[in-house]
């Protein structure tokens, strides 16, 4: 979902390949399929340690935009992996980043690279943004 600069992008704790599980912090994580409609055509912005960190643009097709704290963006697809983690590939950047995303207790949205510290968390409370000030890639793209 976000990428490659800063080292991060979206992340969440391991999904349970028979659906959704329990994150020791209490999150529930989600399974491709509520990721995806928790997501599509929808722009979540993200803090990390209380700071804007930036926001990404979900659209059909597991498309998505990132767009960085200054201004930046960068195309991308998301896909689930075969351990039910979900993993965003950027034009920059063909390497899988792989996130847990996950719906905390309190209502808001945590995305946590597999394998980090919550501490780490990309944190959104959900609500829906404005669309991004981002150029869509061009037709045939």
């Amino acid at each position: 979902m976000m990428g490659a600069r800063g080292g991060a992008a979206l992340a969440f704790a391991l999904a349970a390949l028979a659906g959704a599980a329990e994150a020791q912090d209490g999150g529930r994580v989600l399974t491709a399929d509520e990721f995806a409609a928790a997501t599509e055509g929808r722009t979540l912005r993200f803090d990390r340690y209380g700071e804007p960190f930036g926001a990404e643009q979900y659209r059909s097709e597991n498309r998505v935009t990132w767009a960085f704290r200054d201004g930046s963006c960068e195309q991308g697809i998301w896909f689930e992996n075969v351990r039910g983690e979900i993993c965003f590939v950027y034009e920059a950047d063909p390497v899988p980043q792989c996130w847990h995303f996950l719906r905390m207790p309190s209502g808001e949205f945590h995305a946590r690279v597999v394998g980090e510290d919550p501490a780490a968390d990309l944190v959104s409370d959900g609500r829906d943004g404005p669309p991004l000030d981002c150029p869509l890639p061009g037709p045939g793209v």
